[in-house]
């Protein structure tokens, strides 16, 4: 799908990969570009720039992603694009409470779900549409210190995989955007992350060795996989180098994953470590 004269809608598009994506798709043609995210002031600076409009929304809230939907399409027509972007991040194990990973699983997975049953029956019925569902590398591999992160962005890849599958023959195409380190503000947006107990210039655990990418290269190669209709979108390469070695030796990938860890905190107690036998 090319992006000229498409309507497009972009949660969590008040910063970072969002507010990138959404000045991207701009730039590549779209008609009318939809700026939500829960920091309304944001997503009013992102869509005053592009001339879009914007929207205060929690994408934990279905009803609001429904009226997100309905409301886009009265004004603007059917949308062709839907862009499932948000996220936060934790540094814990197994001791996390069920409310931080309720959280979790309600930002990362839920969303995508709530956005899906909300935008795909329009969608079906034109024969066409895409869906642009943000997860992570931690999805196809892991993410050091954080349970939370882990499972739930595992979570959404196999959203977007049973989507591309089930959806495919209605005219539906899927990408999953992967990325590895991001320079975005997503430590600000995580006010529970426990940086104390990681290492110093690598707070949340996400490997820098293959390079920090600016927002608005991953926004350009999310538009390019759109082009495309490539399913992974990987703007480090180096992720499916990773998955392969994962998929070939389990085992020894493991042994280089508890490596990294050792690295990664040298003599910061792990997450696992907090754990106390009989408390």
């Amino acid at each position: 799908m090319d992006l000229i004269d498409k309507v497009v809608v972009v949660t969590g598009g008040g910063s970072g990969i969002g507010a990138a994506m959404a000045v991207t798709a701009t730039e590549a043609g779209a008609r009318h570009v939809v700026v939500a995210d829960r920091d309304g002031d944001a997503a009013a600076s992102v869509a005053d720039a592009i001339g879009g409009t914007a929207t205060t929304i929690d994408v934990r809230d279905e009803e609001a992603i429904v009226e997100l939907v309905r409301s886009t399409e009265s004004a603007h027509g059917g949308i062709d694009l839907f862009c499932s972007n948000a996220g936060f991040v934790t540094q814990a194990g197994v001791e996390e409470s069920d409310e931080v990973l309720q959280a979790m699983w309600d930002v990362h997975v839920m969303s995508h779900i709530h956005a899906a049953r909300a935008v795909l029956p329009s969608m079906i019925d034109r024969g066409e549409g895409y869906l642009l569902n943000t997860a992570s590398a931690a999805g196809l591999l892991t993410q050091i210190g954080s349970l939370g992160y882990t499972i739930t962005k595992h979570a959404a890849v196999a959203l977007a995989e049973w989507l591309s599958i089930t959806h495919h023959h209605q005219g539906i195409r899927v990408s999953v955007l992967c990325p590895q380190a991001v320079r975005t503000n997503i430590t600000a947006n995580s006010p529970d992350v426990r940086v104390s107990n990681a290492a110093a210039d690598d707070p949340l655990g996400v490997p820098l060795a293959d390079g920090v990418v600016e927002a608005d290269a991953v926004a350009r190669l999310c538009v390019e996989a759109i082009a495309a209709e490539r399913f992974w979108v990987l703007p480090h390469p180096e992720v499916a180098d990773y998955v392969k070695q994962k998929s070939d030796d389990i085992d020894r990938w493991l042994a280089g994953m508890r490596r990294y860890q050792a690295r990664l905190y040298g003599d910061r107690p792990l997450p696992g470590d907090r754990l106390v036998s009989g408390s």
